[in-house]
């Protein structure tokens, strides 16, 4: 039996109106290459990273799978995913991790779906879930910090900062 979750209820839409400036960093992280990793949970609750294109178009993140891929099963059996950006080559950040994690919503109207078909040429069939992000975060360097800014739904960016000593992370809001 499949699992029945009707999402976070917050659209990507809503991310970018209540965090412009960080949901343009995301896109523009992600934008820097097509390929993605998607973590996703097996039936045994076990975790399964799968590569991935992530799809920003009509103000949302859409995923775009096989028909019957692990991956699609897996969120068809439980929505909850987290998606990292693709870190670059060596040892280059490329502006910092990115990562979102949240639910994805499967898209099961014919219409809909021909849309997302023709707007990215996409063979049919195919699965496509729109992600509901729960938690948005970057980490990145700055100067001698590690910083870490994470989102959540009805909340203020929060953002840590940890230096390389031993002294305590400090925490700002936005």
């Amino acid at each position: 039996m499949g699992h029945i979750d009707a999402g976070t209820g917050t659209t990507w839409a809503a991310f970018a109106a209540a965090e412009p400036e960080l949901e343009a960093t995301v896109r523009e992280r992600f934008g820097q290459f097509t390929h993605h990793v998607l973590g996703t949970l097996r039936k045994d609750g076990s975790p399964r990273l799968s590569g991935i294109e992530a799809d920003f178009r009509w103000g949302e993140l859409w995923l775009g799978m096989m028909p019957n891929s692990r991956k699609a099963l897996d969120l068809r059996r439980d929505p909850r995913f987290s998606l990292l950006a693709n870190p670059g080559s060596g040892t280059d950040m490329g502006g910092g991790d990115v990562r979102i994690s949240g639910r994805a919503v499967e898209i099961t109207d014919p219409k809909e779906l021909d849309r997302y078909a023709e707007a990215v040429g996409m063979p049919m069939p195919f699965h496509v879930f729109r992600a509901e992000p729960a938690e948005v975060v970057r980490t990145f360097v700055e100067g001698d910090d590690m910083v870490i800014r994470t989102w959540t739904p009805g909340r203020p960016v929060r953002t840590i900062r940890r230096g390389t000593d031993d002294s305590p992370p400090r925490e700002t809001t936005s």
